[in-house]
């Protein structure tokens, strides 16, 4: 039986390669945009199994529409990707206000909106899946980036709540979290640098530099990541992040030996925080969390 499907930020990039790929696959697709039109030719050549609805994910009415519409349309929605997002490559000092807060909105909080228009109908039916689209950037932290990965790391949080409160009613959640793509995201962010002041020339502009240079030369081929994310909506049991890219698994491996260093080399403070006698830790939920 072939699934309904609500992509968000299909216009480009990783977006419209999962549209696409959904849609060769016999799918139904709810392919959403801020200007639909962008959409127009895929609704030229797959006719009746695609929607195109505009949708801004930081407006939570217009998340509601966009799960109505796939009501309307199919009957139900079966599988919910939150891939709308964007970043800006700035230090956090010269960042504006509005810049920071819309980034966070759409990377984070679209997120949200989304997730809270499409579960009901998910708990009811007892099924489906959420997928987000996030980053390695979720795991790691990079200077420049302040405004993005914050809301990459809520979007990890957040999932790994959801699925264990998902999971009873059979509901499965997962971050997806690539690194480079070739979509486009590095020149958007990118073009939104400024003349760097002088003390962060050592620290975002180095970034800066290896970004120009890996601009066109990215590990991942979004639509092998499209046919990834086909695969898991078909998949029971998911892990809660999911490292895409060699790039990825490496940068994340670097972060995590990192971590683990901190936290051996600080052991002794983590624990003088405890009473003498610290009482008996409850277990860890780990059956909703494996779920």
């Amino acid at each position: 039986m072939a699934k309904v499907w609500l992509v968000t930020g299909s216009a480009r990039g990783l977006g419209r390669e999962i549209v696409e790929a959904a849609l060769q696959a016999g799918e139904q697709v709810i392919a959403t945009a801020r200007d639909p039109r962008q959409l127009e030719d895929l609704l030229a050549r797959h006719g009746e199994r695609i929607r195109t609805v505009a949708l801004d994910v930081t407006d939570p009415q217009a998340a509601r529409q966009a799960v109505q519409a796939a009501l309307d349309a199919f009957g139900r929605l079966d599988v919910v990707v939150n891939n709308a997002g964007f970043g800006h490559l700035v230090p956090f000092e010269q960042t504006s206000e509005d810049d920071f807060r819309a980034q966070i909105d759409t990377n984070f909080y679209g997120v949200v909106n989304v997730t809270r228009a499409a579960l009901p109908v998910l708990r009811q039916q007892r099924a489906g899946h959420i997928i987000q689209i996030s980053s390695v950037g979720g795991r790691v932290g990079i200077a420049g980036l302040s405004a993005y990965q914050a809301a990459k790391w809520a979007v990890g949080g957040f999932t790994e709540v959801l699925r264990q409160e998902l999971a009873p009613f059979g509901v499965h959640v997962t971050a997806l979290e690539p690194g480079g793509m070739k979509t486009g995201w590095g020149d958007q962010a990118a073009g939104a640098t400024p003349e760097l002041l002088a003390d962060y020339v050592p620290s975002v502009g180095a970034v800066s530099d290896m970004l120009s240079q890996y601009i066109g030369h990215e590990a991942s081929d979004p639509a092998k990541v499209a046919q990834v994310v086909l695969k898991l909506a078909y998949h029971d049991a998911l892990p809660a992040h999911l490292l895409l890219g060699s790039d990825a698994l490496h940068y994340c491996g670097a972060g995590d030996k990192a971590r683990a260093a901190d936290a051996q080399a600080w052991q002794a403070v983590s624990v003088s925080t405890d009473f003498s006698a610290p009482a008996a830790l409850p277990p860890f939920p780990a059956a909703a969390a494996k779920a």
